[in-house]
C-alpha cells in the first residue's frame, strides 16, 4: 500500500507562516498516532527556488508534476488577488480535483480554488477581511465570512492561519478517524475539535436598521439564555419576524438552520464549562440547554466525536502541558 501523498502549493512571496500549517500537521512521521506515514511534497509554482515574503528562500524539491497522484492538495495561501492566475496551476488544480484528489485551500488559497473554477455553485470560507472581495471576483461562490471552514466533500475552505489548522485538523478526523485526531492535536498543542461553523473572530459591523436590530437582539437573548427553551417561533416573535421570514434571514446571514445553531452554541457552551469549572456533568446539561447528561454526551459524541468527560481530561492534560511548558520557558 503506497502512502498517502499530501502536495502543498508554494509561490514566490508566500509567508512561512502559512506554509507551515499544513508542515506541522502532514509533514512529520505520526505512526505512533494511528496515522499512516504521508509522502509529503512542496510544490512550486515555477521551477527554481521561491523568496518568502519573511526574507527566507526555499527550494522545493517539486513542480506542479507533484500535484499528479496527489490524494490531497493544500493551497496554504494566495497573493495578487485581483490578477489572474497561472494556467498551468490552473489546469494542474483541475486535473487533480477531477481524478479524485480532495482540494483544499487555508486561508487566502480559497482565491486559487475560485480562480480555476471549482467552487462555482458552493460555499467557500476565506479570511473574513477578504471576503467581499472573493465575493466580487467570483459572484457565483457562496462565500460565508463568519465560519472556520467550509468542507463541500472533494472541496475545503478555511478561514485564517489558526482556522487552517482547525481545518486540516479536520480533515485528519475524517479520514483517518477522532481518535488519530484527537492525539495529533494533544501532540501539537491544538483544540481537539473546533466545528467548522464555529465563528471567526469577526469585526461585525453594527446593524443600523430596527429590522436588524431586533434580529441580532434576539440571537443575543437566546445566547445569554441558553439553559431555558427557545423554539424557532418564540425567537422568530422576538425578532419581530414571522416564522418563514425570520428563517429565510437567519439561514442567509448565518449559513445554518436556527436548530443547528442552537445545538452549536449550546455545545459551545458546554465546552467552557467543562473546560473552566468542576460542575457534574448534569449541571452542565442544565446550564447549558441539553437538559440531561445523556443528551449532553448524546450531542458531544455526535458533534465533536467524543465524550464530555473525555473532553474536559483532554482539555486539563493540555492546560498541564502549557503550565510546564511555560515553566521551562520562564526558568
Amino acid at each position: 500500500m503506497t502512502d498517502p501523498i499530501i502536495a502543498v502549493l508554494a509561490f514566490d512571496g508566500i509567508s512561512p507562516f502559512h506554509l507551515s500549517v499544513p508542515c506541522l500537521v502532514f509533514a512529520e512521521d505520526r505512526t505512533a498516532l494511528g496515522l499512516p506515514r504521508f509522502d509529503f511534497r512542496i510544490c512550486a509554482v515555477k521551477p527554481g527556488p521561491i523568496h518568502t515574503e519573511a526574507g527566507l528562500t526555499i527550494a522545493p524539491p517539486h513542480g506542479l508534476e507533484g500535484l499528479d497522484g496527489a490524494d490531497i492538495v493544500i493551497i496554504p495561501s494566495w497573493h495578487h488577488l485581483g490578477e489572474p492566475a497561472s494556467p498551468p496551476l490552473m489546469e494542474a488544480l483541475r486535473r487533480a480535483h477531477q481524478r479524485g484528489a480532495l482540494i483544499v485551500g487555508l486561508c487566502l488559497g480559497t482565491f486559487a480554488i475560485a480562480a480555476a473554477g471549482l467552487l462555482s455553485g458552493r460555499r467557500a470560507a476565506t479570511h473574513w477581511a477578504y471576503s467581499e472581495q472573493l465575493q466580487k471576483l467570483h459572484p457565483d461562490v457562496a462565500v460565508d465570512a463568519s465560519v472556520l471552514y467550509v468542507d463541500n466533500g472533494d472541496i475545503v475552505t478555511s478561514a485564517g492561519v489558526a482556522a487552517g489548522l482547525d481545518c486540516c485538523l479536520h480533515i485528519v478526523r475524517a479520514r483517518y478517524g477522532a481518535e488519530a485526531a484527537l492525539r495529533l492535536a494533544r501532540q501539537i498543542v491544538l483544540s481537539p475539535h473546533r466545528q467548522g461553523g464555529q465563528a471567526q473572530f469577526i469585526e461585525h459591523p453594527v446593524a443600523r436598521s430596527a429590522d436588524a436590530d431586533r434580529f441580532t437582539q434576539a440571537l443575543d437573548s437566546v445566547r445569554a439564555t441558553l439553559g431555558e427553551t427557545h423554539s424557532l417561533d418564540s425567537v422568530a416573535e422576538a425578532a419581530g419576524l414571522t416564522r418563514r421570514t425570520f428563517t429565510r434571514r437567519f439561514q442567509k446571514s448565518i449559513g445554518a438552520s436556527f436548530g443547528d445553531w442552537l445545538t452549536s452554541q449550546r455545545i459551545e457552551l458546554a465546552q467552557r464549562l467543562l473546560e473552566a469549572t468542576e460542575k457534574s456533568m448534569d449541571i452542565v446539561a442544565f446550564e447549558a440547554g441539553f437538559g440531561s447528561a445523556t443528551s449532553l454526551r448524546q450531542h458531544f459524541s455526535a458533534r465533536l466525536k467524543t465524550s464530555p468527560a473525555q473532553y474536559r481530561r483532554e482539555f486539563s492534560r493540555r492546560t498541564d502541558q502549557d503550565e510546564r511548558m511555560t515553566y521551562v520557558l520562564s526558568s
